[in-house]
């Protein structure tokens, strides 16, 4: 770590840096669901199908991955300070892309710009985080990924009012992207300014080498991590659009079921780490999943707005505290590196948030929306029944520190 960085001796500019990455993460969040809502409305203007719109999320998917790949080697080389300003200001512009958008072709454009700077946006603040909580000397990354939260919240729910009163994607999407610009921009200052490698190189003789078996075991946590972030992909790109033909409600009204699955995500994040240090991983995971089932269930039987309002709420509350457990555990494997392990295992996960919801828009050329719901409602139940991949090594370090 570098003189300048702040560290525990420093408590006022260590706050600061938590508070600053904490906007960025609500940022990044507040952008995706000002793109998530407008989905129906920027559909009927392009005249696309939802067979090809699967095609275009994964476009979308494919900008993501190769914007992780860009800015991993860039951050570590730069620090990842400069990549979060970057990667910030170029997603807020890349936003109003595909409110530009009049055909398919162009709005596959623009959703590969939009997803390039999400991957990158990602990869860059949660370097963020990570340097973060390691001065910190405690868990606070659940924390973070509230924020994300709360910024997916605020997104929809303006997005909804700007619908409710007429205003043309283009508008509010420039306002949004407006909105991430400024935020960006009054974070910077604050973001810390170096990011040490997980593993320097100093450290390479002594570092722990991968043993029989960590393999089959980082495999299988990134398999939990792929289902349930294919579930929550579901519920970010389908959910509004569901709602809408289901039931045939209005643009406006539809938007909310991103916004109360994006809420009860934001409710069950800032409580799971109470959660869990009462009841254990392996419960918050087993339970979290048979909640995301009811409320997934809810949503294909119901017929009534409210009670599918609801059922996506529930489907957001039981998700919210699965993967921090995920992440956790493959942070403390007792064997291998811990580094290694966590990119295995994210990198699995964000392929099941990225590509799933494609998977779903080809499915609705063999059954309606609301049917390919069954398939995040099956991979929650798995996930239940695997949840024990989550239990904690005996030898796994735990540190923490009551500190700031």
């Amino acid at each position: 770590m570098r003189p300048n960085s702040p560290t525990l001796a420093d408590p006022a500019a260590l706050r600061r840096a938590r508070a600053a990455i904490f906007g960025i993460f609500a940022v990044n969040g507040f952008l995706l669901a000002a793109w998530v809502v407008h989905i129906p409305a920027i559909s009927e203007r392009t005249g696309i199908s939802h067979a090809t719109l699967g095609w275009l999320l994964l476009l979308l998917a494919g900008g993501a991955l190769v914007g992780m790949q860009v800015a991993g080697p860039l951050a570590d080389r730069y620090g990842s300070r400069l990549m979060v300003i970057l990667a910030g200001v170029f997603i807020s512009f890349g936003v109003i892309g595909p409110g530009l958008a009049t055909d398919a072709v162009w709005l596959g454009v623009a959703l590969t710009v939009f997803g390039f700077g999400n991957g990158a946006l990602d990869v860059s603040m949660n370097s963020q985080a990570v340097h973060a909580e390691r001065l910190y000397r405690r868990p606070i990354m659940s924390a973070f990924h509230a924020f994300f939260s709360v910024g997916s919240v605020v997104g929809s729910l303006l997005g909804a009012a700007a619908l409710a009163a007429g205003w043309p994607p283009l508008t509010s999407l420039t306002v949004a992207a407006a909105i991430g610009f400024v935020t960006v921009v009054g974070c910077c200052p604050f973001l810390l300014p170096h990011v040490a490698p997980d593993h320097p190189a100093q450290d390479h003789a002594t570092r722990p080498r991968p043993a029989a078996g960590t393999s089959r075991k980082v495999l299988a946590l990134g398999a939990l991590a792929f289902a349930l972030f294919l579930s929550e992909g579901a519920a970010n790109d389908w959910s509004t659009l569901q709602v809408k033909e289901h039931l045939g409600t209005s643009d406006a009204t539809a938007a909310l079921a991103f916004g109360a699955f994006a809420l009860m995500m934001t409710v069950g994040r800032f409580g799971a780490d109470r959660v869990s240090a009462a009841l254990g991983p392996v419960a918050v995971v087993r339970y979290g999943t048979l909640i995301a089932a009811a409320g997934i269930g809810m949503v294909v039987v119901s017929g009534w707005v409210w009670l599918t309002l609801a059922g996506w709420a529930l489907f957001g509350l039981g998700l919210s505290g699965c993967i921090p457990q995920i992440f956790t555990a493959a942070g403390n494997l007792s064997v291998g590196s811990a580094g290694v392990n966590m990119s295995r295992v994210v990198g699995m996960g964000y392929v099941g948030l990225l590509a799933g919801p494609a998977l779903l828009g080809w499915l609705t050329e063999l059954m309606p929306l609301t049917a390919t719901m069954l398939v995040p409602l099956a991979f929650v139940l798995l996930a239940s029944r695997y949840a024990g991949q989550v239990r904690r090594s005996p030898r796994a370090p735990v540190e923490l520190d009551a500190r700031n």
